[in-house]
């Protein structure tokens, strides 16, 4: 990105390659996951704001290629995937220890780079931050999207009666696949009517909302006492407002989950979790859905497919 003019403005580069330096990681790149975030960045609208020139792009997973002076516990040729804040759109990337996981043995790149962010997210929120309980009912919102397909996937590892929203018969097919007990078209039905119906008129225990808007302030009239209304993301564009009232009428929680903050605050919750999804995943109880895969040099067209809500699940770039 030289200007902030969304996908569009996105131009490939030749480079030389960067060597890895002390603390650093140096990573020959196979595979990239895509996010919404990362059209929000190309914008200049997300939280994150690098200076220009820069690469969007969190998720990678790979080979280690060069390790700098002072790590330890890693090798060349170590098969590897990495978070970033930014800068994944590469074929080659620096990392430093802390931000870099090892793969287990039977996995592939694209599986890796796929379950970084969205799951990492997914698992932090619900297990962290909401405390979901095996038996309680979970509501995902947008839960054919990539953090909400992992939303799903997790719910149902932890016992959990999940319920997922979608606005067409294929991305409510898919959140079927991945173990939603029910699912609801918003565009067809009131999700609010379905979830009180499907609950006895309790509600949710727990609302995943990676939407905001429209959704969140319906989400309130739909949530049970004591419930956890998890605050993801503002994919509708409107960051919602609430009247107090209502959350102390239900002795309810509004629970904010800024996960990149963890790698500055606390950055043991994001290798614990790390840890935590491959072994759910080694254990076959989740698994990422890989919707399309694009050349790194379409990387336009991936982020415009994505921020147009044109893909389910996740989308990946391979170099």
């Amino acid at each position: 990105m030289r200007e902030l003019g969304g996908p569009a403005a996105l131009e490939r580069e030749e480079v030389i390659d960067p060597p890895a330096g002390p603390g650093r990681l140096a990573i020959d790149v196979e595979a990239i996951g895509c996010n919404f975030f990362d059209t929000l960045i190309t914008q200049g609208k997300y939280q994150v704001k690098p200076d220009l020139p820069f690469s969007p792009g969190a998720e990678v997973a790979g080979k280690v290629s060069e390790v700098g002076e002072g790590i330890e516990g890693f090798s060349v040729g170590d098969h590897v995937s990495a978070l970033l804040p930014y800068g994944g759109f590469a074929s080659r990337v620096l990392a430093p220890p802390e931000r870099v996981f090892p793969m287990p043995d039977d996995m592939g790149f694209q599986e890796a780079a796929a379950l970084g962010l969205a799951y990492q997210t997914s698992y932090v929120a619900l297990v962290l931050r909401a405390r979901l309980e095996a038996g309680e009912t979970l509501l995902v919102h947008a839960a054919a999207g990539g953090v909400g397909l992992a939303a799903v996937q997790i719910g149902v590892a932890l016992g959990a009666r999940v319920i997922g929203t979608a606005g067409s018969p294929d991305k409510l097919e898919l959140v079927k696949r991945s173990g939603a007990d029910a699912v609801i078209n918003y565009r067809e039905e009131d999700f609010v009517e379905r979830v009180l119906e499907l609950t006895g008129g309790r509600g949710a225990d727990v609302i995943y909302d990676p939407v905001g808007g429209d959704t969140f302030d319906r989400s309130m009239k739909c949530i049970a006492f004591n419930g956890r209304l998890l605050v993801i993301g503002f994919a509708s564009g409107r960051i919602p407002s609430v009247e107090m009232n209502r959350v102390l009428l239900k002795n309810i929680s509004l629970v904010g989950l800024h996960w990149g903050l963890y790698f500055d605050e606390d950055p043991a919750v994001i290798q614990d979790a790390q840890r935590a999804v491959f072994e759910l995943y080694a254990q076959g109880k989740i698994s990422p859905v890989i919707s399309a895969t694009y050349p790194l040099s379409d990387a336009r067209a991936a982020l415009e497919a994505l921020g147009t809500r044109r893909t389910t699940g996740k989308v990946v770039l391979i170099p």
